[in-house]
């Protein structure tokens, strides 16, 4: 075992993912382990890159690291190339089972174009933010676009950041991505941009990358949880705060669908754990929408989601199992390839949800991240464990949570 900055994890063995640099299109990914956070960034960019220059570096990497010193690894090996990325519970890619640890990942070629941007200050203003960056998409040539955004996790209200960026792009263009974490502490996450101006490091933030491309791109979502009981009307609600379920107090019938021990205090620590393993459902036209209640008030009767939850919805209480959840992969992986009509996918972007990560426990993660490596056949991939995943295409409303997102790159 070694220590990232007073996290501990296993060492791994790079099994390596080049790709022959006369494609016209390239994806890699690479990830270290190395106790030393400078040489983790520098040794995971090295590896992503295989001596190839980027068009754009994503980087993830656990909460309560030397950032700056993380970054100037990275760097040191990709040079002024645009680089987008954000702190997450635990990092994903080919190489071992997911847990903290620097990932990077990269694309590149004359197959990509890439324009990166960031809009400070996102709480309270999360629509304009969302509208600000998507503005890039605009600057892309390319038939092939999607917009990539990692978002700060802990502020709420994020679906008005995807509607302000759908606003802009509208329905041709997906949008994916993450809201970045810390490890389950809700205090503090970080975002970080960087080209040849320099570095920040940023709170309260959203990043985003246009990405175009000469190939296809496909964005697959999925969570392997089903409907348990009755469905519950929202009667009462504004934003994430639900007030009346079925024209009751909606915390007192929170509580009787999921049996919730009566001790727990709605907005304690205690309760979120319980609330966030008895997640809500709500119907839509391609299945439900996971939402997650963060606290509960027991002065008005409510409870409170970080994404919308429209008056007249119908909710269901949901369930899973360890079955269900690995399920979602084959899922997830069949709709993010099926728009690249037959044309091999050169890598993956993967946001997962944190819970997810708690729910299965080391063996199901291991088992998620082996089934993902069957399913991607070669191909690299890169991502992290969110506070809540961002999917928006024809068919999905944008916020998720208790979801797996997978971009395939044609």
């Amino acid at each position: 075992m070694t220590v990232l900055d007073g996290v501990q994890m296993a060492e791994l063995e790079p099994l390596g993912s080049e790709t022959a640099p006369t494609q016209r299109r390239w994806f890699g990914s690479g990830r270290s382990c190395n106790s030393d956070v400078a040489e983790a960034g520098a040794e995971a960019a090295r590896e992503a890159l295989a001596g190839r220059q980027a068009s754009l570096v994503m980087v993830f990497c656990p909460a309560g690291v030397d950032y700056q010193a993380m970054i100037d690894g990275v760097r040191s090996e990709a040079g002024d190339a645009p680089l987008i990325g954000c702190t997450g519970i635990a990092q994903l890619a080919q190489t071992g089972p997911a847990q903290p640890s620097v990932v990077v990942t990269v694309l590149g070629g004359e197959g990509f174009e890439v324009r990166t941007s960031a809009a400070l200050n996102v709480g309270g203003s999360q629509r304009a933010a969302g509208e600000q960056v998507a503005s890039t998409v605009h600057e892309l040539t390319s038939q092939h676009k999607i917009l990539v955004l990692l978002a700060d996790g802990l502020v709420g209200e994020q679906h008005e950041l995807v509607r302000g960026a759908y606003s802009v792009v509208g329905g041709t263009v997906p949008l994916a991505g993450g809201c970045a974490s810390d490890n389950y502490v809700y205090e503090k996450t970080f975002q970080f941009i960087a080209d040849a101006d320099g570095v920040r490091v940023l709170s309260d933030a959203v990043v985003a990358a246009a990405i175009g491309s000469d190939a296809p791109i496909g964005v697959g979502v999925a969570h392997g949880w089903r409907k348990s009981g009755e469905p519950m009307v929202v009667t009462s609600s504004s934003g994430g705060t639900v007030h009346t379920l079925d024209g009751e107090p909606a915390l007192d019938v929170f509580s009787e669908r999921t049996n919730a021990p009566q001790l727990l205090v709605p907005d304690s620590a205690a309760f979120r754990f319980f609330a966030m393993q008895h997640p809500l459902g709500m119907s839509r036209r391609s299945g439900e929408d996971i939402r997650v209640i963060h606290e509960g008030n027991v002065a008005d009767g409510s409870i409170k989601s970080l994404v919308a939850v429209p008056q007249g919805a119908l909710l269901w209480a949901m369930e899973t199992d360890r079955e269900g959840l690995l399920s979602s992969v084959d899922d997830a992986y069949a709709e993010a390839v099926e728009p690249l009509e037959g044309v091999p996918p050169i890598g993956f972007l993967a946001f997962d949800c944190g819970v997810r990560f708690m729910f299965l426990d080391p063996d199901g993660v291991r088992a998620e991240v082996a089934k993902f490596v069957h399913r991607a056949a070669g191909a690299p991939f890169g991502g992290f464990y969110t506070y809540g995943e961002i999917a928006r295409t024809r068919g999905a409303r944008g916020m998720h949570h208790l979801t797996l997102v997978i971009v395939a790159f044609g």
